[in-house]
């Protein structure tokens, strides 16, 4: 228990250090390029243009191994794009660190907390704090994707009335920012000054179509690039791109609708092994114990849960369906 207590220890003392070195280094880089846009070198000589450099190097993540880690694996752009769509202004790194605090903190709680017969489950206890905030970000994203879709026809119908009144498109997509709220303002407003900046329009509306992985978004980006190769009337285009994603949107929520029973189900059965077991833990805690404590029991607690996780994905699966 004490080695326990003192890796969490030296683990929050190695974050409170990061923390106030980086915010001091962050301080000293802001007073260097507030001095710069001012003129003033505070006595210093004159830099060379190499050095200057200096000001256009992208920042450097903090946890160098967890980086590497990730660069190593290929998973630092899927953190990165899953922190983007769920609209988090996270690092990837320090998304990570605070996986791996979630599961040093769950897991020392429940290795003070439980009895010594039962500090194995505190491996257990500690992953599922550990991704606590991987569920979050998915739930957050799942959410932003929702209320996009549900303000996405309105938008197009917006940019349809703005061309006919004499608009550029890439104008149309500008004014979107002023008259709708978030995501939908942050995203086109975000095409905008790509395109704005230099990047050609297909690009820009690839782009966009990655970083809001709806289908509603890939008919609008075809439907665009069709007309921008082959012409036609864009307003009449967007009109009914904007029907049929309404008309898919009202269809999805009847669906949804139908199915709900099917997932409360499938949640009610997914629920009633883990409150059988809670209760079991406070009626008969030795029957609980040999679980834990027994290598066949391990096995078998083990065996039981992978077996009500597919259970429930197959559950999940059923109920789901796509429009």
């Amino acid at each position: 228990m004490n080695f326990v207590v003192i890796v969490i220890a030296i683990w929050f003392a190695a974050m409170a250090i990061w923390w106030l070195v980086s915010k001091f280094a962050r301080s000293a880089d802001i007073d260097k390029i507030k001095s710069r846009l001012a003129g003033s070198n505070k006595g210093k000589k004159e830099k060379s243009p190499v050095a200057a450099k200096g000001l256009i190097r992208t920042e450097q993540s903090a946890g160098r191994i967890i980086d590497a880690v990730l660069k190593k694996y290929r998973l630092q752009g899927r953190v990165k794009e899953l922190l983007e769509q769920a609209g988090l202004k996270w690092h990837p790194t320090r998304f990570i660190h605070a996986c791996l605090g979630a599961f040093l903190a769950g897991f020392g709680i429940a290795w003070i907390t439980l009895p010594g017969e039962l500090h194995q489950a505190a491996w257990v206890i500690g992953g599922i704090a550990g991704i606590a905030p991987i569920l979050f970000a998915i739930r957050k994203r799942k959410a932003r994707l929702h209320k996009f879709e549900e303000i996405f026809p309105d938008s197009l119908e917006f940019v349809a009335r703005s061309m006919r009144a004499g608009h550029a498109f890439s104008v149309s997509l500008e004014m979107i920012h002023r008259e709708f709220p978030e995501p939908v303002a942050g995203e086109f407003r975000r095409t905008f000054e790509e395109h704005n900046l230099g990047l050609p329009l297909e690009i820009a509306l690839q782009k966009l179509g990655k970083r809001i992985p709806s289908l509603d978004v890939h008919f609008f980006v075809s439907a665009v690039l069709l007309q921008k190769r082959t012409g036609g009337n864009l307003a009449e285009i967007l009109d009914k791109l904007a029907y049929v994603i309404r008309e898919r949107f009202k269809l999805r929520g009847r669906i949804r609708a139908v199915s709900a029973h099917g997932k409360m189900t499938a949640t009610a059965l997914s629920l009633i092994p883990a409150a059988v077991a809670v209760l079991m833990f406070f009626a008969n805690p030795d029957y609980v114990r040999f679980f834990f404590t027994d290598d066949v029991g391990q096995i078998m607690m083990a065996s039981a849960v992978g077996l009500q996780l597919i259970g429930y994905g197959i559950m999940k699966k059923i109920v789901k369906i796509e429009v």
